[in-house]
């Protein structure tokens, strides 16, 4: 569960989206702009503004595909705002993985030792304790370098383009080449999954063995939510959906053949001031478990040793006149 942690936000910030794109999507979208406290003042301040955005680039382009192209330019204008403080959590994500790398003999060592059944709970608290000194004493956060403010920002801004779609007739009654808006669009959420799947094999380039296996499973998270949405939304929200994604692995390429190389060095030569402190060693873990086994052998020693003195004293006493 721990090496989840890091993708709780993630998980918390789709699953809202999910909901409440079906809901939209459930409601007819146009017929009633929400009203109360929170979606009411999103659509107001966020959603509302970004109709009209979205509408003055459609008339500006025109034609058929108009409100297409206008959703497009709206989700590149908002990754735009956004690319920054996302290339800057991505960068602190990456030099968290590179540091992890240099310490997974001694995390795999911790990570082999806790899975055996025949621990104790003082054994299992030395383990954990020897795994917050490792992160401790090598400048590593156990959240795994990756903060929700990137995501807490876009939730309002998805949200908000969600309404401005929605709640738009000529927003959601459009087609784009031939794919129609308003109705939920097989193609559509084909491109999208597809792009989230490149988006996710891209962020696993360059990564070590033995932390790719550990991201694999969820690499394919994103792909499944991303076809579960877009088959819950119309074509417009999905096509929304699609252009981020797309934008996704632009980014993905930045980050895997621009940031990373760059971020490797700059670990190497940090290392090389500062080399990893070895916390655990295989004499270490021999001596935990060692002393687990030697437990039950003193208590043995202690029970017969107890014995013997019972029985010289009992012999004592007989002797006794």
């Amino acid at each position: 569960m721990k090496k989840f942690r890091k993708y709780i936000g993630l998980i918390t910030v789709c699953l809202t989206v999910m909901l409440f794109v079906t809901a939209c999507a459930q409601n007819g979208g146009v017929n009633k702009p929400p009203t109360g406290f929170i979606y009411g003042s999103i659509y107001k301040f966020i959603g509302k503004p970004m109709q009209n955005i979205m509408l003055y680039f459609s008339n500006l382009i025109g034609g058929a595909n108009g409100a297409g192209w206008a959703i497009i330019i709206m989700t590149f204008v908002v990754r735009m705002i956004l690319l920054p403080l996302m290339l800057n959590q991505q960068k602190k994500s990456t030099t968290q993985q590179e540091k992890m790398a240099r310490l997974q003999p001694q995390m795999k060592l911790i990570q082999d030792t806790m899975k055996r059944k025949d621990l104790n709970q003082d054994q299992q608290m030395t383990l954990a304790g020897w795994q917050r000194e490792l992160y401790s004493k090598n400048h590593l956060s156990l959240t795994g370098g990756m903060g929700c403010l990137p995501l807490i920002i876009q939730f309002p801004i998805m949200i908000g383009i969600y309404d401005a779609v929605m709640y738009s007739k000529s927003l959601a009654s459009s087609s784009f080449f031939g794919i129609s808006l308003s109705s939920r669009s097989i193609s559509v959420t084909v491109f999208a999954t597809i792009f989230a799947f490149a988006q996710g094999y891209l962020s696993l380039v360059g990564i070590p063995k033995e932390q790719k296996k550990q991201m694999q499973s969820m690499m394919l998270m994103n792909p499944i939510m991303t076809l579960f949405i877009c088959l819950s939304v119309s074509g417009s929200v999905a096509l929304y959906w699609a252009a981020g994604n797309f934008f996704s692995v632009i980014q993905q390429l930045i980050v895997t053949y621009i940031i990373m190389p760059k971020v490797k060095k700059e670990v190497d030569e940090e290392l090389k001031r500062e080399p990893i402190t070895e916390v655990v060693t295989k004499e270490k873990v021999d001596e935990l478990l060692n002393a687990k086994k030697a437990s039950p052998a003193q208590s043995e020693q202690t029970k017969q040793l107890h014995e013997n003195l019972r029985n010289r004293n009992k012999g004592k006493q007989q002797r006794r006149p």
